[in-house]
C-alpha cells in the first residue's frame, strides 16, 4: 500500500534532579531493548535524559534532527514536570507519557523510582498548559509492558501524523436530493486537514484530456490480471482505465504540500451519461492501494477510510448500512449457528467499490439500481461479490450541522453466508445492533455511509478520536445488553 505515513518514535527518559539520573537512563535502555526483542527496530533513542530547560532544548533538537514525528516521554523516576510539558509543547506532533514500575522489593530505598506519583503531576501539567498527550490505560509497568505500550500507541501516532498532512480532494456538490453527507468542513481545519473542492467540469475536462493516453493499455491489463473469470464487461476497461488516470495524476497535480491524499467523489446523476461509466472499481482500486475514494462526494467518509486504512495499515471499504436480513434467510442461514439475533444483523451494501481483495469473489457488472432509469451501457464499473466473512470494526468520523466532531465505532463480524443479492454486499452482525442503530445512529443523526476496518481495531480507534479532540461524550459504541443508551426508555 501507498500514500500511508510512517510514523518515527523517539523515546525520552525524564529524571527529577533529587533522583538518580541512571535509575531513568537505565531503563529507559531496558525498553528499547524490550521493544526490539518483541516488535525488531524503529525506536529511536534519545540520549540525553531530561532533569532541566536547558536538557529539553537538547533532546527537542536532537529528536527533531533525527526525523522523528512522534514522541514517548518515558519517567524512569518521578520526573520534571515542568520540562517534560513544555517538551510535549515544544514538540508539536503526537506524544505520549508512560513511567516504570518499580523493579523489586529488595531495592527500595536508593532503587525507589516514584513513577507511579510522577504521571499524577505530568498529567496535571498538561491540563495547566492545554497540551494533550495519548496516557496508557495503565501507564506504568516493567521494561516488556512499557514496550507493548509504546507498540499500541505506533496507529495512534500513525493516524495523528497522517491526518496533520493529509489533503482530501472533492467534485462536485453532492447528488441532488442527497443531504445525507451533508457536514461543514469547518473541523477539517481543526483537526489539520487541507481540502481542495472541485467542479465536475474540472473532472470532466482532465478525462477528456486522457482520451488515448498511453499508458491505458497497461492499466487495462492489470485490471484483466485483477478480475480475471470476474471480468464480466471486458469492453468497459479502457474508459475505466481512462479515468483511473486522470484521478492519479490529479492527485499528482494537487497535492500540493500535503503528503497524503483521499478522494471524495460523485458518482450520479450525470456521471454515467457524461463519462459513459460508473467509477466504482477504480474507486476500489485507488482505496486498495491505500487511497481511499468515497462515493456520492462523502468527505467525512473518506476522512474516516483513510484513519481505519492508517491504523489497520490495509484497505477499507464505505457502505451504507443498508438493509435488513430477511426472517426466512435468517432462520434458514443464521439462526442457532453465529449466536447473534435477527436485528443483531443487517446488509452493508454500496455499489460496488469494495476492492476486491476483500470479496470472497468479484465480477465486474453494471450498476443495477442505475440501470433502472438508465441505458444498462452507461452504468457499467462496478465490481460486484460478497464481501470476506471475518472480523469487523464499523466506525464513522462525522462534523454536525453545527461543527462539532463526533463519532462511532462498533465492532462485530461479516458472517460466512451467501446475501444472495447485488452489489459489494455482506451480512453483518454486531451485538445489539438493534439498539445501536436507533439510539446512535438515528437519535445523532448519522448519515447512512460508515467505513468498514477489517479487523478488530475499536480500542485504538477510540484513543485516535479522543487524541484528535472528540469529546468522550460524542464518541459512541454497541453498548452490551443492559447498558442503556440515554434515550433509551428504561421501561421498555
Amino acid at each position: 500500500m501507498n500514500n500511508m505515513p510512517k510514523e518515527k518514535i523517539a523515546v525520552v527518559a525524564v529524571s527529577r534532579d533529587c533522583f538518580p539520573m541512571d535509575l531513568s537512563v537505565s531503563r529507559r535502555k531496558a525498553v528499547i531493548a524490550a521493544y526490539a526483542e518483541k516488535y525488531g527496530e524503529g525506536l529511536y533513542e534519545c540520549p540525553v535524559c531530561i532533569e532541566n530547560e536547558i536538557d529539553m532544548r537538547k533532546a527537542l533538537a536532537d529528536v527533531k534532527a533525527a526525523g522523528c514525528n512522534a514522541l514517548v516521554v518515558y519517567l524512569g523516576n518521578f520526573g520534571p514536570e515542568t520540562p517534560e510539558t513544555l517538551l510535549i509543547k515544544e514538540f508539536d506532533g503526537p506524544a505520549m507519557i508512560i513511567a516504570a514500575a518499580e523493579e523489586t522489593g529488595d531495592n527500595l530505598v536508593g532503587g525507589r523510582g516514584d513513577a507511579y506519583c510522577g504521571v499524577l503531576n505530568a498529567s496535571y501539567n498538561l491540563k495547566l498548559r492545554n497540551l494533550k498527550a495519548y496516557i496508557p490505560e495503565y501507564p506504568v509497568g516493567t521494561a516488556q509492558e512499557c514496550a507493548d505500550m509504546i507498540a499500541e500507541f505506533a496507529p495512534i501516532a500513525r493516524a495523528v501524523v497522517g491526518l496533520h498532512s493529509l489533503k482530501i480532494i472533492s467534485f462536485g456538490p453532492r447528488p441532488r436530493d442527497f443531504m445525507a453527507c451533508n457536514a461543514p468542513i469547518k473541523q477539517l481545519f481543526n483537526l489539520g486537514v487541507e481540502i481542495e473542492e472541485n467542479s465536475e467540469l474540472d473532472l470532466f475536462e482532465a478525462f477528456n484530456n486522457h482520451a488515448g493516453d498511453e499508458r491505458i493499455p497497461s492499466v487495462v491489463a492489470d485490471m484483466e490480471a485483477e478480475l480475471g473469470a470476474g471480468n464480466k464487461k471486458p469492453e468497459i476497461l479502457p474508459k475505466l482505465a481512462q479515468y483511473e488516470l486522470t484521478l492519479l495524476d490529479w492527485i499528482e497535480e494537487h497535492k500540493g504540500s500535503r503528503e497524503h491524499v483521499v478522494i471524495a467523489g460523485k458518482c450520479w446523476p450525470a456521471f454515467q451519461t457524461q463519462f459513459g461509466c460508473v467509477p466504482c472499481y477504480v474507486n476500489s482500486r485507488l482505496t486498495r492501494r491505500g487511497i481511499p475514494v468515497s462515493c456520492e462526494v462523502d468527505i467525512y467518509g473518506a476522512l474516516s477510510e483513510f484513519i481505519g486504512t492508517v491504523v489497520s495499515q490495509d484497505a477499507v471499504t464505505l457502505l451504507d448500512i443498508n438493509n435488513t436480513v430477511p426472517a426466512d434467510l435468517y432462520q434458514s442461514e443464521i439462526a442457532g449457528k453465529y449466536g447473534c439475533t435477527q436485528k443483531d444483523t443487517f446488509m452493508g451494501f454500496h455499489c460496488g467499490n469494495t476492492p476486491s481483495s476483500k470479496l470472497s469473489f468479484c465480477e465486474m457488472k453494471y450498476q443495477f439500481i442505475m440501470a433502472r432509469s438508465l441505458p444498462e451501457e452507461v452504468t457499467q464499473g462496478t465490481l460486484e461479490g460478497d464481501i470476506v466473512p471475518g472480523p469487523i470494526t464499523f466506525y464513522r468520523l462525522q462534523s454536525t450541522s453545527d461543527s462539532r466532531l463526533r463519532a462511532y465505532i462498533a465492532q462485530g463480524e461479516v458472517l460466512p453466508v451467501a446475501t444472495r443479492s447485488f452489489g459489494g454486499i455482506g451480512i453483518f452482525a454486531i451485538p445489539e445492533m438493534g439498539r445501536f442503530y436507533r439510539h446512535v445512529l438515528i437519535e445523532k443523526n448519522y448519515p447512512h455511509h460508515g467505513a468498514v476496518a477489517f479487523g478488530h481495531y475499536g480500542k485504538t480507534l477510540y484513543e485516535v478520536f479522543k487524541y484528535i479532540g472528540v469529546e468522550l461524550s460524542e464518541i459512541d459504541f454497541n453498548r452490551p445488553k443492559g447498558m442503556l443508551y440515554p434515550s433509551e426508555n428504561p421501561f421498555a
